[in-house]
């Protein structure tokens, strides 16, 4: 009731196509383009603005400014650069620019050495080239090249140098559009970075809640590679069978008390408004684990499991944490079906070791 309908946005793809068709009918016509109208997989055309458009002798360029539409993320008001040009042949050459990044590890739909621009988005930028060269009745051969002036800058506050993905960007989507709010796509770039870290020979990855937790992960487990480390979010459960499903044989996980505290639970999504803290079993671990009548009223009582973890902290009952991490583990191998080796580590806000667990089973 009285929801305001969200605002969808357009992929790099998308944009990247937008360009490049900009770009390619103002070569052809010799006329700069102001827009231009493309067809998106998921079925409908949509015409973008074009910031700019250039024609420079037997090359023009064309940029388009990326919307994210009201679910922005770190690409959003980039400007996607397409650069095409006559060759001699006649064949669509396609290649990444500046602030387009590089494939290095294997695990990705793009092979080794070529431009981080993903199947969807080539095919798209190709059957537009295409198309265009078929209206205008033109056969001859184009190279068109990618860029992002600031896409290196850009890459920085994204995943893919963990991926693989040196010197700025992916041109990305499978839609064309982008769904305000969608996990989607979050849950994607999990399975990707999954498939990454097994292609690179990781049997052991360590998941966590967001970049602290991930960077206290490190310290802990220095031996592993940057590919082994996995930011799951809230995806609990949806991570952990993942990785069985993908034949990762051991899993860390690596965390804080508000979150780690409905694993404990046996909630897999622990996202704030997905389960409330269950201060009651909170309170029961603490009893088993030495604290007095007074403290374990007190966490009945308490406003958040971090406010727990402080209170049984400051009396020094230490092993409540392991046992947090022993719940964590049992919660995890129940959610898969046995068939890993789990392990759980605890740390406080401020990077302070708290406890840690082991447990194994077999696959039912």
């Amino acid at each position: 009731m009285g929801e305001t309908k969200l605002r969808e946005g357009y992929t790099t793809g998308a944009c990247a196509t937008a360009a490049t068709k900009a770009a390619l009918t103002a070569l052809i016509t010799g006329i700069p383009q102001t827009e231009t109208t493309i067809y998106l997989p998921v079925g409908r055309w949509v015409t973008f603005a074009v910031e700019r458009c250039e024609i420079v002798d037997n090359r023009a360029t064309a940029a388009v400014i990326k919307d994210g539409g009201d679910d922005p993320d770190a690409t959003h008001g980039a400007e996607i650069v397409s650069t095409v040009s006559w060759i001699e042949d006649h064949r669509i050459e396609l290649d990444g620019g500046e602030g387009v990044g590089r494939v290095t590890k294997p695990g990705l739909p793009v092979s080794v050495g070529e431009a981080a621009i993903n199947p969807v988005p080539r095919k798209m930028i190709i059957e537009a080239a295409r198309d265009a060269l078929q209206q205008y009745g033109r056969v001859g051969g184009i190279r068109i090249v990618i860029s992002v002036p600031k896409g290196e800058e850009i890459a920085k506050k994204t995943l893919n140098a963990r991926l693989g993905i040196i010197g700025g960007i992916s041109i990305l989507g499978t839609r064309g559009i982008v769904v305000p709010f969608s996990t989607s796509a979050y849950r994607a770039s999990i399975v990707r970075a999954i498939q990454v870290a097994k292609a690179t020979g990781c049997h052991h990855v360590v998941i966590t809640t967001g970049g602290r937790s991930e960077k206290y992960a490190m310290k802990q487990y220095p031996h592993l590679p940057e590919e082994a480390f996995i930011e799951m979010g809230d995806f609990v459960g949806f991570t952990l069978k993942q990785c069985k499903r993908q034949g990762i044989k051991t899993v860390s996980m690596v965390g804080m008390m508000g979150k780690f505290s409905k694993i404990a639970q046996g909630v897999m999504m622990v996202h704030s408004k997905s389960a409330p803290v269950d201060f009651h079993f909170l309170a029961s671990i603490a009893q088993a684990s030495g604290a007095s009548p007074e403290l374990v009223r007190s966490i009945q009582e308490a406003n958040t499991a971090s406010q727990v973890g402080d209170l049984m902290y400051e009396a020094g009952h230490m092993s409540f944490f392991g046992k947090i991490c022993e719940h964590c583990c049992a919660s995890a191998l129940r959610e898969v079906g046995g068939g890993l080796v789990v392990e759980t580590s605890l740390y406080t806000m401020s990077g302070q070791f708290l406890g840690k667990a082991v447990q194994a089973d077999a696959a039912d």
